[in-house]
């Protein structure tokens, strides 16, 4: 596939100037898709600026080295064409295709990486309007890409079925999940997007056949993770599990150690916890919890089966902690969720603008055992914000930014202290990358779909996402 000009860490090539710019080429686009949709019903398309300012960013605010690359505004697209129906998606490339458009793939907009920003404008493709789902008689999911996860949720529980594992922003879209997230509430259990949650996708390619096709088992690889640029998820085959009771268990401890002694423990409960989040003093204050939590201590948050919340009690108070509250109303556990993986450090962000904090995602057992030598990989102060895997803890390690240099020089830090790193401060696609160009060649010929985003030697240092075993 040809690789777009828009490999880069430190800007994107202009459109080419003249008769025929990719504005050009998308407002023809655009015109014989709005009478596809006038035809066959429901597709809109929109130039409107608020609008395409508003759907060609995502969450890439909460890292200053996105702020300064890719800011709000900065790379929008030409159009936003909002398909309702499956096979119109297929349909819609096809004629992106036939005029050289490019096509940004977008759920809800809650990826934290720009990886849904149009790089080379074009077609922002909003999928939310694929938002149909129901239950197999297998017991699994099958969902539209745009299917908010809120309201699958609720559904399937009111028909005895869990989520294997859903986000921490829950309001995000399955298909953006699968396509551009990888862990959350669940991952403890079942690991990551990529670890046989996902049991069949339909795709469709940017290859101007208008058609879709469907992946299963190990085929799914290069669909999983890749931001759309192998093809575009249109519906999802996911696993659920029989419906579980669900308590949310706030404990504080008074030490690091004591914390780390019992969420070191908390797989070898009787049922995995769903979630297990934990965070230092300095980050406690700003927790959007529903119970007052103490600033002063280390606030440990557990998504426990509520059959073994008597044997967690009684290991946080045999390890020196104290159960603060354990709620068996689902919604807050929920709000739980809420406060996992980055969103505590977003809160800590919001709360104070006058510091300029960034995060780096690391997994291993030192940030359990060695937790002074983690804080001293950046110029203080330095915060932990710990998640719990099956393989062991994982941390969003937060300090102040000091440029993208000394950003990026943490990594071989990490490394030396045998911490597992992946930088939330780069949108390249990051897994099984050889293998998702050697698709592309044959789904985006042209390379149209999320340009930018796939390059086989990335100009940044990319790394597997945590949660990965």
């Amino acid at each position: 596939m040809s690789m777009s000009a828009s490999a880069f860490p430190d800007g994107i090539a202009p459109k080419a100037p003249g008769k025929h710019t990719v504005a050009d080429r998308t407002a023809a686009a655009c015109a014989e898709i709005s009478r596809l949709g006038a035809s066959a019903g429901s597709v809109t398309v929109s130039t409107d600026r608020a609008l395409r300012l508003k759907v060609s960013s995502d969450w890439s605010r909460m890292s200053p080295v996105l702020q300064e690359k890719v800011p709000a505004g900065k790379f929008m697209a030409d159009a936003v064409v909002r398909p309702q129906r499956p096979e119109q998606v297929a349909q819609i490339l096809a004629v992106a295709f036939a005029h050289d458009v490019p096509v940004t793939p977008r759920g809800a907009g809650t990826g934290n990486y720009g990886q849904a920003t149009p790089f080379d404008g074009g077609i922002l493709l909003d999928l939310r309007g694929l938002d149909a789902f129901r239950l197999t008689e297998h017991g699994t999911l099958v969902a539209g890409a745009g299917a908010r996860m809120t309201a699958v949720d609720r559904a399937i529980r009111e028909q005895g079925r869990d989520l294997w594992m859903y986000p921490s922003t829950k309001s995000s879209t399955l298909g953006g999940f699968i396509g551009g997230g990888s862990a959350g509430t669940g991952t403890i259990e079942h690991g990551t997007t990529s670890d046989g949650y996902v049991v069949s996708a339909t795709i469709a390619p940017m290859d101007g056949s208008g058609e879709t096709f469907t992946v299963t088992g190990d085929d799914l690889v290069p669909f999983v993770h890749t931001y759309g640029v192998t093809g575009i998820l249109v519906e999802v085959e996911v696993r659920t599990d029989p419906a579980r009771d669900w308590t949310a268990v706030y404990t504080a401890f008074d030490s690091y150690d004591e914390l780390v002694a019992v969420h070191r423990r908390l797989t070898q409960l009787p049922a995995v916890p769903r979630l297990a989040s934990a965070d230092e003093p300095a980050l406690v204050p700003t927790l959007t919890a529903s119970v007052e939590l103490d600033p002063h201590r280390f606030s440990l948050r557990v998504i426990a089966e509520s059959s073994t919340v008597p044997e967690l009690s009684s290991l946080v108070r045999a390890g020196g902690g104290e159960v603060v509250a354990a709620l068996d109303d689902y919604l807050e556990t929920d709000r739980l969720s809420g406060m996992s993986y980055n969103h505590p450090i977003w809160f800590l962000q919001r709360a104070h603008p006058e510091r300029n904090l960034f995060h780096m995602e690391t997994s291993g057992v030192p940030l359990w055992d060695r937790p002074d030598d983690v804080r001293k990989v950046y110029d203080g102060p330095v915060h932990l914000h710990l998640e719990l895997f099956a393989h062991g803890p994982g941390a969003m390690v937060v300090a102040e930014y000091r440029g993208e240099q000394e950003l990026l020089a943490g990594i071989p830090r990490f490394d030396a202290l045998g911490i597992g790193v992946h930088s939330p401060h780069q949108w390249y696609v990051d897994r099984n990358v050889g293998l998702a160009t050697e698709t592309a060649r044959r789904t985006d010929p042209k390379g149209l779909l999320n340009p930018g985003k796939l390059v086989e030697a990335p100009p940044v240092d990319t790394r597997p996402n945590i949660g990965v075993r």
